[in-house]
């Protein structure tokens, strides 16, 4: 069964860049219900745009916390 969580993420395209070269290897974030939680910064590479992440995601992972899928809602 998988778990999700909601996350609202803004990252500037010049601040993902650090992501894409390797310099951030994990993004943190808080959840709609104020966990905090990380991740691996290449999940994002689905969502970013021309002006970095920007907006809210709901993140799906396994009973084991192994990434599956990343939706931006709204």
């Amino acid at each position: 069964m998988s778990q999700e969580v909601i996350v609202d993420i803004y990252i500037s395209a010049d601040e993902y860049q650090r992501y894409y070269r390797g310099s951030a290897s994990r993004v943190v974030a808080t959840t709609s219900d104020g966990r905090t939680v990380q991740f691996p910064a290449g999940v994002l590479q689905r969502v970013v745009g021309h002006d970095g992440v920007r907006g809210r995601f709901a993140i799906r992972f396994s009973q084991a916390g192994k990434f599956e899928s990343i939706e931006r809602l709204g």
